[in-house]
């Protein structure tokens, strides 16, 4: 199972985030949530988190959850796959 989002960074481009299970286990872990509960009980932290986590997985930030939040613009569920 993965996730797909579009990250966007204050003055930055989009950019496409796969969420991959290693992410998906870890929001489970942190927030003690099913993520196939997404569709009735969303909420923001969701996704950023998930992105976050991601981003951190594949080295593009060593900043802390809270610290990267501070450079976010946007996340939002996306379609399209990385290239």
């Amino acid at each position: 199972m993965k996730i797909n989002l579009r990250l966007t960074y204050e003055g930055k481009e989009p950019k496409e985030v796969v969420c991959s299970a290693r992410d998906l286990v870890a929001f489970e872990e942190k927030y003690d949530r099913s993520v196939a509960k997404f569709e009735t009980e969303f909420k923001l932290t969701d996704l950023f988190y998930l992105a976050w986590h991601s981003e951190t997985r594949q080295k593009e930030t060593s900043k802390s959850f809270e610290d990267w939040l501070d450079t976010v613009e946007a996340v939002e569920a996306s379609e399209t796959s990385p290239k």
